[in-house]
This record gives structure tokens, C-alpha cells and sequence, in this order.
């Protein structure tokens, strides 16, 4: 069985990323929304806590072991500041935990260095699709084999930095499941499309990518000629998800507390009045609740237990529960909840897309 204390270099962490998180990604998050992305510094000290460096072996360039409890306890910190930051510092995730998860030895020799090594750069993943009834394990984006490679067709959205990507990750079916192959952003019929617009997460770049027959070298397919088991990467990836809504939630439901204590009305603060009471009772247990399932589905991971059942449920759960979480935030406030300079307005907004979330980041 798990258990619930960190070990003192989780906490080490920790401790450190919530002072990043409260003095650097909050402080510029509501800028950041407005103008469409955040300082270049702001990513750079954030890369430089070394969340993903430390996941990553000595031998592919990182200084550590890949732990995806301590990945969603970092990355709920980071969502804590703000969901935004930390998906657009730990974009590069989405490359690198892939190739380390499914990649063969050359292949995780000769795609993690050029991450991991140096100051952030843009690499990314290329996973959901722009269709109502996307399923992840049935991609309509497809690979085939083709004279020893192969051809990629489809079309992808909410692609983090596309536009100026070092590296891409792109997810498609490929002999009935699904796969991950190494695109390089600018190989002939990758097309990127215009920035997208979104109601949340408006200061990371998102973009939708066409594929318009792809040619691609067999040694582009994660694992090898015979590819990879896709489970442990979708789970991942809803872990993930599920961390930075608990973290956004989190937030949310502090700042309501807060708020609640200091606004009086007739003389006696929000915060005692039954229905407000209860209100932040239930987003405590919630956020409670959800946080313990994503623990569970990382804690399988890290022990090689299948994770995919766990994950699936923190990721769904968690898409509920943010969006309850954040409305009650809005609501506590009253009207200043839907003023632009209170930050639950943008925590709902971005609670909204949790469901989305799913290849935005990984753990």
C-alpha cells in the first residue's frame, strides 16, 4: 500500500515550488492570460526548478528517476500558481516522458539530451483532435506502412508552441492502436495552422497542425518496428491532467476561503453563514477526494502496476470536480467573481477544459 508522507527530497520540492508558484507564476498570470503568454524569464526560472530534469536518468542528459508521484505533486504545486504556467513549463514533458516510457535505448540516447540539457525549448505533443467524439485509443489521425516508414494523415488541435517547435511527438492509430512517432515541425506536409482561441489557457500558444501525408522513417515510431503499449503513456497523460486540476481547484478554493473570512455583511463575515459554509466544505472534500485518486494512479505507475482504470477515473472525476470547485469560487465572491482582476473568473474559465487536458502535460 502507498503511503502519504513524502520522502524529504519530494518535500524539498515542494516547499520550493510553492514559492515560485506564489510569488512568480501568480503574480503574472493575469497578464499573462491577457496578453497570450508569459514572460520568457517567468518559463525560464520555472524550467529551472528542474521538475523534468529530475525525472530523467544521467545517462539521457537529467540527474534523476523518473517518479510519477513526485511528477503530480510538482505539477499540482505549479497549477496552484497557475494551470497555464505549468503547462507551459513543463511542455517539453510531453515529449520527454513519452521517449523515456516507450522509446527504444537509441532512440532515448538521441531524442532526451537535446530536451533536457540547457535552458527550456519548445518541444511538444501533438494528441487531441479536433472531433466531439474523440476517443484517445482510437485516433483518426493514422500512420501507415509504407515501403519500410511511414505516412501520417490527419489533423490535431491544441498543439502547445507548434509554431516554433524543436520537436513534436504526434499520436495516431497505427495497426489497430495507438502510437507515438517523432515529426520534426518542419518536415514537408507538417502545415500549422493559426493560433487557436480558447476559453481558458490563454497565455500558453496553442495551435491546430495538419499532417498531409507525412513521410516518416521507420526509427520515427516510439519503440521500435513493433511500437510501444500505449496504456502507461494515456495514463500518464490523464494523471497529469488530473494533478493540475486538483492544483487550479486548490486555488480556487483558498482564495474563496480568504475571501469569505474578510467579507462582512451586517457586521459578520461570509464564511459564517451556513450556505457558504457548506459551500466551502464540499470543495474542500472534492479536492480531497480527486487528489487521492490521482495519487493512487501515480503510485501504480511508479510500482509497474497497470495504471490505466486509476488514471481514467482521477481524470474524470477531475474534470467534475473543477468545474463545481470553480463555479462555487465565482459564487462565494458574487459579483467580484466575475470581475477580470479577481483570478477565480480565469480558474473557471480554465477549469471548464479539464477534460481537454489529456496530452497537455505528462507525469
Amino acid at each position: 500500500m502507498y503511503g502519504f508522507e513524502p520522502t524529504e527530497e519530494q518535500q524539498m520540492l515542494v516547499d520550493t515550488i510553492q514559492k515560485f508558484a506564489a510569488k512568480d507564476l501568480r503574480q503574472a498570470a493575469h497578464e499573462a492570460d491577457e496578453q497570450g503568454g508569459f514572460p520568457a524569464d517567468v518559463v525560464r526560472r520555472g524550467w529551472e526548478l528542474g521538475v523534468l530534469q529530475a525525472s530523467i536518468p544521467e545517462a539521457y542528459g537529467g540527474f534523476g528517476e523518473r517518479s510519477a508521484v513526485t511528477g503530480v505533486l510538482a505539477l499540482e504545486e505549479l497549477a496552484y500558481g497557475d494551470p497555464a504556467g505549468a503547462l507551459a513549463i513543463l511542455a517539453p514533458a510531453t515529449y520527454a516522458v513519452p521517449v523515456l516510457l516507450a522509446g527504444t535505448e537509441e532512440q532515448k540516447k538521441a531524442l532526451l539530451p537535446p530536451v533536457i540539457e540547457g535552458d527550456w525549448k519548445p518541444y511538444t505533443a501533438a494528441f487531441l483532435e479536433p472531433d466531439f467524439d474523440f476517443d484517445p485509443g482510437e485516433m483518426r489521425t493514422v500512420a501507415e506502412r509504407v515501403n519500410g516508414g511511414y505516412v501520417l494523415k490527419g489533423a490535431k488541435t491544441m498543439v502547445p508552441f507548434a509554431d516554433g517547435a524543436d520537436g513534436m511527438l504526434v499520436y495516431a492509430a497505427c495497426e489497430g492502436r495507438t502510437q507515438a512517432f517523432v515529426v520534426s515541425p518542419k518536415a514537408e506536409g507538417v502545415v500549422i495552422d493559426g493560433r487557436e482561441k480558447h476559453l481558458g489557457l490563454g497565455a500558453v500558444p496553442l495551435f491546430g497542425v495538419r499532417f498531409e501525408d507525412v513521410r516518416l522513417a521507420r526509427e520515427a515510431r516510439l519503440g521500435g518496428a513493433d511500437g510501444h503499449d500505449p496504456a502507461p503513456l494515456l495514463a500518464a497523460a490523464g494523471t497529469a491532467a488530473a494533478a493540475v486540476a486538483v492544483g487550479l481547484s486548490r486555488a480556487a478554493y483558498e482564495y474563496a476561503l480568504r475571501y469569505a473570512k474578510e467579507r462582512e455583511v451586517f457586521g459578520t463575515p461570509i464564511a459564517q453563514k451556513q450556505s457558504i459554509a457548506f459551500m466551502l466544505a464540499e470543495m474542500a472534500i472534492e479536492i480531497e477526494a480527486i487528489r487521492l485518486l490521482v495519487w493512487e494512479a501515480a503510485w501504480m505507475a511508479d510500482v509497474g502496476k497497470d495504471a490505466s482504470k486509476a488514471a481514467y477515473l482521477a481524470h474524470t472525476g477531475a474534470g467534475d470536480m473543477a468545474m463545481r470547485v470553480t463555479d462555487g469560487a465565482v459564487q462565494i465572491l458574487g459579483g467580484h467573481g466575475y470581475i477580470r482582476e479577481h483570478p477565480v473568473e480565469r480558474w473557471y474559465r480554465t477549469g471548464r477544459g479539464v477534460p481537454l487536458f489529456a496530452g497537455l502535460s505528462m507525469v
